[in-house]
């Protein structure tokens, strides 16, 4: 894609981007941009290039790097110490804020010509986004969608590479502009506390028409600072609805869309959460409730039992009284509350009653790493979860000890914490997971620059009653606690490995390391004799 520069910075982009005038020498000519770019490494002829400052390093010490490699321009908000000939340098006062506005218009505001659900919530996201997705594609209608597992330009489904659950700017826009160009009509999106905070941005300029609250419990304190503020930034999804007005023109060098069925903006929110209110009384649109403890919602869980291979319950709708028989084929209770958001979000969209979509919910697949079962012959189960903070951790363990309870199994559970994230929540899961757990091996996240051994120390400072060696197990390295792990099994056991789920890489200080948590059991299953097939 290439566009001058002129026809997408234009002075309404320019305050929304926060363009400060600079006395640096800006070129006659109006340069051909080819591409937006915030990694100088990967800067090609005509770029734009975003100097971001960082944790570790500035952006804006790769400058002159990124004019090597082709950059045209250059967005900054640090006075510099030399402007090249040549080089269009644009000052903002916050240059990673400036990626979204700036973004939006270069991929030609492609949300506004798309109907765009956005799903946020401490747990659940993932796996919500990819059952609207699977529940619009059964519907034969045109969708994509971007989580933290996997995403879809409406031409096939792909792996997400990264760890950030919601991309920065530019790869937000660029995924909606390729969902709109392939004939998409509905994009469904993972809204993270971290891409709706203003201090990152990258939701910012999105035209959100639905928002979707799973839940909202204590996470990532190291960047929002406290509880209240991670909620603030979290509740922006609701705010967005009120703030874009959908059926406004577009710009004038902007074509208009494909027509497509359009609702009022709405949201879609757990009632089981203590937020609910809070989430409800922040946008002007409808929402809609669902709950899975029995209070009165559009949808209410009344009774529910599960296994490995799905669960089976009966719901109410409303207060008609009206009674459903739902069967999924999604391992883990807790995925109830999911299916209910999904299909409320998809009979309000849609106008389609409930009834009638849930017949479809037998053919949702679950998300890979989200309660994945490894069965290579071996006598006792092993799940491989994503599940890495209490709140989740309180969701999972239950209905597993009660199902092991029944058979007289034991739960050996593996997990670490992640470094330089939220160090409150180490030793709280150590103490949930103990609670519920018979054996525990300590092991690496993704310890980033932290020791890792002192974070798992820190894991075991929650943990009493169990000794070291026979109870309770510290491996920093996570393919050997695997093996341990497994080793300890004995029939009918389960093995539990949580954190990872479907990451590919562990984050250390010095190196990201390949990674796969389920490729790692069957490596260790084979270890101990089993390699039979799924």
């Amino acid at each position: 894609m290439e566009r001058l520069l002129s026809h997408f910075f234009t002075p309404e982009i320019a305050q929304r981007a926060g363009y400060r005038d600079t006395a640096s020498p800006f070129p006659e000519a109006d340069p051909l941009v080819t591409g937006l770019v915030y990694d100088s490494r990967t800067v090609s002829r005509g770029n734009l290039y975003f100097a971001l400052p960082g944790l570790h390093v500035d952006g804006h010490t790769f400058i002159p790097d990124a004019i090597r490699r082709g950059a045209q321009v250059i967005i900054h908000q640090h006075e510099l110490p030399e402007y090249q000939p040549g080089i269009r340098y644009i000052r903002v006062k916050d240059s990673r804020f400036a990626m979204s506005p700036v973004a939006d218009a270069f991929y030609k505001f492609p949300s506004r010509q798309l109907c765009v659900i956005g799903v946020t919530g401490t747990e659940g996201k993932s796996t919500t986004v990819y059952l609207i997705y699977q529940l619009l594609r059964l519907l034969e209608k045109k969708a994509g969608f971007i989580s933290t597992v996997r995403y879809s330009d409406g031409t096939g489904e792909r792996w997400n590479p990264e760890h950030q659950t919601t991309p920065e700017a530019p790869i937000v826009q660029k995924a909606l502009r390729d969902i709109r160009d392939h004939g998409g009509e509905y994009a469904v999106l993972e809204a993270s506390s971290h891409g709706l905070s203003p201090r990152t941005n990258r939701l910012g300029d999105v035209a959100f028409d639905i928002g979707v609250m799973t839940n909202v419990t204590q996470e990532h304190l190291e960047f929002h600072g406290t509880w209240e503020q991670y909620r603030q930034d979290k509740v922006k999804l609701f705010q967005a609805l009120d703030r874009f007005d959908h059926h406004k023109a577009l710009p004038p060098q902007v074509p208009p869309g494909k027509p497509f069925h359009r609702v009022p903006a709405f949201g879609v929110i757990n009632a089981d959460d203590p937020s609910a209110e809070y989430f409800a009384g922040s946008t002007k649109h409808s929402t809609y409730t669902y709950s899975t403890r029995g209070i009165e919602a559009d949808l209410t869980l009344k009774k529910i039992s599960g296994n490995p291979e799905g669960n089976w319950y009966e719901v109410c709708i409303g207060k008609t009284g009206a009674v459903l028989d739902i069967r999924d084929r999604l391992p883990g209770t807790f995925n109830a509350g999911n299916v209910f958001a999904s299909l409320l979000t998809l009979s309000k969209l849609l106008s389609i009653p409930v009834q009638e979509l849930v017949p479809l919910v037998p053919s949702l697949k679950p998300v890979r790493g989200r309660m994945t079962m490894i069965q290579r012959g071996q006598p006792f189960e092993v799940v491989v979860d994503y599940a890495h903070t209490p709140s989740s951790f309180k969701a999972i363990f239950p209905p597993l000890r009660e199902r092991l309870d029944a058979r007289g199994g034991r739960i050996i559970s593996l997990f670490g914490s992640a470094g330089e994230r939220d160090t409150a929540k180490r030793a709280e899961q150590g103490r949930i997971a103990a609670a519920w757990s018979d054996l525990l091996v300590l092991t690496d996240e993704d310890p980033r620059g932290e020791d890792p051994m002192a974070i798992l120390e820190a894991i075991a400072q929650g943990i009493s009653g169990v000794q070291e060696g026979a109870d309770l197990f510290l491996i920093p390295d996570r393919p050997q606690a695997i093996r341990k792990a497994c080793s300890l099994a004995r029939p009918k056991d389960l093995v539990l490995l949580l954190g990872k789920g479907h990451e590919n890489s562990i984050i250390y200080a010095h190196e990201t390391k390949a990674y796969d948590e389920i490729g790692e059991a069957e490596k260790a299953l084979a270890e101990l004799g089993f390699s039979g097939t799924p």
